[in-house]
């Protein structure tokens, strides 16, 4: 009978180690987002009026009118939306907006003001950037730096009522986007509106944006410590907390409350911290609709709340986006967040 030889199972046996080197800590996060999805959120882990929804373009470029304001107020009636970010770019890669991209600036104000008094209209601004191809913005680039802050100005003086930005992919430790950040709070600041940004997830675990730009040429995640930088020079950060790559609505809101948790460590106390609501449905490499609900999300949010600063006033939630959102979407998150019955 044929025997094999030591050397020619030795390759076998790497092969055997290093799936369990991979498969192992995969199973072992996996369980522990389960537990971190377990147990009750704390009484009174409900919206403090501080929630935001991002709106798209057709808002702003015309296709849009009264009726449509009028529907959006009954809509949003009795809930905790303080915030509306309406996309009015995106910006050039050279940091420029051409005024055509928003016309109807000034009337979406003026029709909200009307229909929802004491809720802001923002404009929301982004770009792709040229981290990982070719062709996007450059934030290295002085002049495109100088570019945005003008773009800025130049959307405030339209009407707008603050700046929301969502430049990705963004890079853990950019020290151009913090230079941007700071000379945009000057803006801002001095308008007396508030700056906020779309912000990437945490780092899971510590450094896990280094690996996996190593392994897919993709970081995804920032650090902490990143995080917390960007916190402390803003007035609202948003977590993009969906395209999770979690395939289980346990396993997503353990991730959320988890990402909840980290964010709320890192944001200082007068930041408005909110977690990102997936009201969008997908199937795709990063996303599964089955997984990423609404109402899971919300449960993760309430939990890591709950766990980490249960007090907490400056936090909310927000809602993206309102063109892909669903009844169905509506109800979790006034059920789960807005009155708690969910």
């Amino acid at each position: 009978m044929y025997k094999s030889h030591p050397w020619a199972r030795r390759p076998r046996r790497t092969a055997l180690a290093l799936f369990l080197l991979v498969l192992l800590p995969l199973l072992a996060s996996q369980i522990a987002l389960r537990v971190n999805y377990a147990g009750d959120p704390a009484d009174g882990t409900l919206t403090r009026g501080r929630d935001a929804l991002w709106l798209g373009h057709a808002w702003v470029d015309g296709r849009k009118g009264d009726a449509d304001v009028a529907a959006l107020a009954e809509r949003l009636a009795g809930t905790g939306v303080k915030d509306l970010y309406v996309h009015a770019g995106p910006l050039e890669h050279d940091g420029t907006l051409p005024a055509s991209r928003y016309p109807k600036a000034r009337w979406l104000v003026d029709a909200v003001h009307r229909e929802l008094p004491g809720v802001r209209v923002q404009a929301w601004l982004g770009d792709v950037l040229a981290t990982e191809g070719p062709t996007g913005m450059r934030l290295a680039d002085a002049g495109t730096r100088a570019h945005v802050v003008r773009s800025t100005r130049q959307v405030l003086d339209a009407g707008l009522e603050g700046a929301h930005f969502d430049l990705e992919p963004l890079h853990s430790g950019d020290r151009h986007y913090l230079d941007l950040l700071d000379r945009l709070h000057a803006v801002t600041r001095a308008r007396n509106v508030p700056l906020s940004v779309a912000a990437h997830q945490i780092d899971p675990l510590p450094g896990f944006h280094s690996f996996w730009g190593t392994v897919a040429g993709h970081p995804k995640w920032w650090s902490q410590a990143f995080f917390g930088e960007v916190a402390r020079r803003v007035d609202q950060i948003a977590v993009m907390s969906y395209d999770t790559m979690q395939s289980l609505q346990s396993t997503y809101g353990g991730y959320v409350a988890q990402q909840t948790s980290l964010a709320l460590e890192v944001t200082p106390p007068g930041t408005d911290l909110l977690m990102g609501l997936p009201f969008y449905h997908e199937n795709r490499f990063g996303h599964w609709n089955h997984a990423e609900t609404a109402g899971a999300a919300v449960r993760g949010v309430r939990l890591g709340l709950s766990r980490t600063d249960a007090g907490r006033d400056h936090f909310g939630v927000a809602l993206y986006v309102d063109f892909a959102a669903t009844d169905a979407d509506w109800a979790a998150y006034r059920k789960g967040w807005v009155t708690g019955t969910g």
